[in-house]
């Protein structure tokens, strides 16, 4: 089976295109096989956008940006850089496309973790990919705070049944890990440094 954290070039292309308005602003993506939710937003990646701070400025990035939605609706709704990063290269394809149908500017790349992040965040958002399992995942979400910035934050959703709890609790032992809300048993989490 083909999860969208791999890179399956064999994979057959299947373009579809997706109206979806966020917080009252109208966004274009385009999707593909292969590209985490293919069908259009997810229901969590929307409540941890919904749920963001009105004050994200300075550099952001996007961790697992998948077709690009949060990195897009970040630099479409905040005064920010915005890079992006997935290991999966028809993301990256599908994330740039979606940059020039929102008309923003988006450095998306390359990486596999952070291999090739070379610089500091203020803010690290993420809905990450959960099935890579755990351990990877605690790679992902604990090496974090070696690319933010002093007082950086990491902002993230995971469902309850994904281990919400356990995770948070974990978070809070190397971060200042808060409950940002609940909704429908998936969780918005803000761990700052």
């Amino acid at each position: 089976m083909s999860h969208y954290f791999t890179d399956d070039v064999n994979l057959k292309h299947d373009i579809e295109e997706k109206t979806v308005n966020i917080n009252g602003r109208k966004f274009t993506f385009f999707t593909d096989n292969g590209v985490f939710s293919k069908k259009g937003l997810d229901f969590g990646t929307r409540t941890l956008l919904e749920n963001l701070p009105d004050d994200i400025h300075g550099d952001v990035l996007d961790f697992g940006c998948g077709y690009g939605p949060i990195c897009i609706y970040v630099k479409k709704t905040y005064d920010c850089n915005v890079d992006a990063i997935d290991i999966n290269n028809r993301s990256i394809e599908m994330a740039k496309k979606n940059a020039v149908a929102n008309n923003v500017d988006v450095n998306i790349f390359n990486s596999n973790i952070y291999e090739n992040v070379t610089k500091k965040y203020d803010y690290i958002i993420t809905n990450p990919p959960i099935r890579v399992g755990k351990k990877i995942l605690y790679e992902i979400l604990f090496n974090a705070k070696e690319h933010l910035t002093l007082n950086g934050q990491l902002w993230l959703v995971i469902n309850k049944d994904q281990g919400a709890k356990s995770l948070l609790k974990d978070l809070s032992k190397e971060y200042n890990a808060k409950l940002i809300c609940k909704n429908k048993g998936f969780y918005i989490i803000c761990a700052q440094i």
